[in-house]
């Protein structure tokens, strides 16, 4: 690549992600080659005692329940949770919600179990390169570390009155003398340290009066939380400025709480102001006034539900609120998502980056199911999201579903439109018909403007294919985050924008307009984007989408102005019912379009990959017009 173009692609990522972006980016990789920055993480520090059992037990600061003794979760000794505890006995784990791997009872926590490859335990974490071909995937790594199984040990262990403790107990010492403070991949990442210190103490409450919990135990986890907390305060500035996503909102929460359950330790009262101003002002920043989200991602979003509503009741059982404005944000969210929902099993669009995230699983439900999490927050806010049970969730919260609350119109059939955001959703009795036409001012994970999700009867008819793996081959990683894997338009093989290097991309696809309306008979969406800046000058893609009411019958119009006449013009579809669709397309000149259908793939699941059809219609003209009906 010449210097000149280097130049032009440098010019493009400051202009998308902002100068202090870049100028910090620049003085953090300094500092990290040079050194400065692994002196500010000491290795392996001497164990201290910040804090005993018996001063731990005694403080003021209240958790969701001070034991197991104290819940009052309605018991269900049933074979789900049987089933999951026993597949954990067995040194089996649920690989972000999906695919079983047998991690073997004496698990090596450095071991990537998707590539086999062993990071490093005594090397520093700045030294840790977490973008490896060799290495595969470091979420791998991550999974089991992040702790979010022992919900499903804890869950057994109330259920049917067995005590787990020195099976979780042992579990988090494995951990830690496994683990370097400040060393090996574990520390890579603040959030999963985050995630990690959140789910430890979930476990010391629960098992708060367990003979097991010795204040020789506790002098080491409590040892290793302090030394985590402190690194997620140096390094907070990382998810602020340089990633600022769900990453930035779990590590401000994540020290927020940790001043506000540890207030004893070194530090404690800075990292709760400060955690609680910060995570104040994400929340504000990256949940839009519409209550949609900067990462335009269903998945992301259900993170950040979850993390609100630890803020929300923690908070409240210590004597503290958060802003109007911040609950406003949280309201909103719960009603975009409930919009975007299909009502017979809580499942959403796959849209966005999902990685298999659900940090604090306390239900029987499958992954996709967002109600538990959505329920337990409207709970908090008294809202009724319109579901016809009570989930788990709410009771380990210590909430009790109340009669008289609000009911969410987004349960309900009807338009909703999101501008901040750009989503534009339909919502009848057997259809629910979901488009994005929006602008960037974030930035994008996946180029997919102007998809079109559709669901009928339940079923995801056309769907989206998900993200698979962040750290894998060329090719698949451009599939999954590219346009080919959503139902949407190419230009011969370009993306809307023009791919850079790991999640960056260049071009960002901007709306010039967007209308959802209805007439008599139907409904019509009208959406127009710039996109494909790399393939040539001022081209316009303008989506028109027509929805017989009452009928699963959709029309779909694309457009492309300022097409390169040497270019053709694919139209993009994917599905996993192919017998279920008619098509029928056209050209600019009504002539008819013969569907191409090949295999496809798409990963409902991160890390997995399921079969697909995709249907395909291909012109050299400026148009395509394609009517789809559902049997």
């Amino acid at each position: 690549m010449s210097t000149w173009r280097i130049l032009q692609k440098s010019v493009k990522v400051a202009h998308n992600m902002g100068w202090k972006y870049i100028a910090f980016r620049s003085v953090y990789e300094l500092n990290r080659r040079t050194g400065r920055l692994k002196k500010r993480f000491p290795e392996a520090p001497a164990i201290t005692k910040y804090l005993s059992l018996e001063r731990w037990k005694n403080q003021d600061a209240k958790f969701f329940f001070s034991s197991k003794d104290e819940l009052k979760v309605p018991r269900h000794p049933d074979a789900v949770i049987a089933a999951r505890y026993e597949m954990i006995r067995e040194g089996k784990l649920s690989l972000f919600n999906g695919k079983v791997a047998n991690l073997g009872l004496d698990y090596n926590w450095m071991k990537n179990p998707d590539s086999g490859f062993v990071y490093e335990a005594d090397k520093h974490w700045t030294e840790i390169n977490d973008y490896s071909r060799e290495a595969g995937d470091i979420k791998f790594v991550w999974e089991k570390a992040r702790f979010a199984y022992l919900y499903d040990i804890i869950r057994y262990d109330y259920h049917f009155n067995v005590d787990c403790s020195p099976f979780v107990l042992n579990d988090i010492l494995s951990w830690i003398k496994a683990n370097k403070v400040n060393c090996g991949p574990h520390y890579k990442c603040s959030q999963e340290i985050s995630l990690r210190i959140l789910n430890w103490t979930f476990a010391l409450h629960y098992y708060r009066n367990s003979e097991h919990l010795t204040e020789a135990v506790f002098e080491q986890i409590q040892h290793a939380i302090y030394w985590q907390l402190h690194h997620v305060y140096e390094n907070i500035n990382f998810s602020r400025i340089a990633v600022r996503n769900n990453h930035a909102i779990t590590e401000t929460l994540a020290l927020y709480l940790g001043g506000l359950l540890y207030p004893d330790f070194p530090g404690a009262k800075t990292w709760k102001e400060n955690g609680r101003k910060w995570f104040i002002q994400e929340i504000l920043y990256q949940i839009y006034p519409d209550g949609t989200y900067l990462q335009f991602s269903m998945n992301y979003h259900r993170v950040v539900i979850q993390l609100l509503t630890w803020a929300f009741r923690l908070a409240k059982l210590n004597g503290e609120e958060f802003p109007s404005a911040v609950k406003d944000r949280a309201r909103k969210s719960l009603g975009f998502l409930r919009s975007c929902m299909n009502d017979s099993d809580g499942w959403l669009p796959n849209y966005g980056a999902n990685d298999g995230a659900l940090f604090f699983p306390l239900n029987n439900q499958q992954y996709r199911d967002y109600r538990p999490q959505l329920q337990a927050l409207a709970t908090l806010l008294d809202v009724d999201p319109g579901f016809p049970e009570t989930y788990e969730d709410v009771y380990w919260y210590g909430q009790i579903p109340g009669e008289n609350r609000q009911l969410a119109a987004e349960g309900q059939n009807g338009l909703f439109i999101y501008p901040d955001g750009g989503y534009y959703i339909c919502r009848e009795e057997e259809t629910l018909t979901f488009m994005r036409c929006g602008n960037h001012r974030d930035r994008p994970s996946q180029a997919d403007n102007l998809h079109l999700d559709i669901w009928y009867k339940g079923e995801n008819v056309l769907i989206d294919a998900g993200s698979y793996k962040y750290n894998t081959n060329e090719q698949t990683l451009r599939y999954f985050m590219g346009t080919a894997s959503h139902n949407t338009v190419m230009l011969e093989d370009f993306d809307q924008m023009e791919k850079g290097p790991r999640f960056i991309w260049y071009n960002w696809t901007q709306c010039r307009n967007a209308v959802l309306y209805e007439k008599k008979d139907e409904y019509i969406w009208e959406g127009t984007i710039s996109a494909f800046q790399h393939a040539g000058t001022d081209i316009i893609h303008r989506r028109v989408v027509k929805k017989k009411k009452g009928q699963p019958l959709w029309k779909v119009e694309d457009y492309i102005m300022n097409k390169p006449v040497q270019m053709r013009m694919h139209q993009l579809w994917h599905t996993t019912l192919p017998e279920a669709i008619n098509w029928r397309a056209v050209d600019a000149d009504k002539k008819i379009i013969r569907e191409e259908e090949r295999p496809g793939v798409y990963s409902s699941l991160y890390g997995l990959k399921e079969e697909s059809r995709e249907i395909v219609f291909t012109t050299d003209q400026h148009a395509i017009i394609t009517e789809i009906s559902l049997i």
